[in-house]
């Protein structure tokens, strides 16, 4: 039997997937693992050109999960000090933010290539089209 994600596990990885947009994360993909996986329900992979912004983009998400009104922390964080490829684990789901050469050479959506995704929007796209067909 299929378990797709469950609600609170989508509602994270859209916020942590609206944070890492809000800092100018590339090539953002949510990933629904449930079937394959026990231990999470999804993958949030987002990526960065420098170590800088992987780290701004990691805070960004972190502070963004705190703020929902069932505050989210990670019960485990790893890989900040080099700023290539931080995990943060919170349960529900796996957010990977990567340096750009690590997300091409692990290739962690290949890897989980037959898992469906979950569709994400960035909202700032929303209404930059809004806008620009208002116009």
């Amino acid at each position: 039997m299929l378990l797709p994600a469950t609600e609170r596990a989508l509602e994270l990885a859209m916020t942590a997937a609206q944070a890492a947009a809000d800092k100018k994360a590339q090539d953002i993909v949510l990933i629904d693992v449930a079937d394959q996986l026990y231990i999470t329900d999804a993958f949030v992979i987002a990526s960065a050109p420098n170590e800088r912004q992987v780290i701004s983009i990691v805070d960004g998400i972190e502070e963004s999960l705190l703020q929902l009104p069932e505050k989210a922390k990670p019960v485990r964080r790893e890989g900040e000090r080099a700023g290539r490829w931080v995990l943060l684990d919170y349960i529900d789901i796996v957010v990977h933010v990567q340096h750009t050469e690590e997300r091409e050479f692990y290739s962690l959506d290949r890897l989980w290539k037959d898992c469906p995704t979950i569709p994400f929007v960035d909202r700032d796209m929303v209404d930059a089209d809004t806008s620009f067909g208002a116009a």
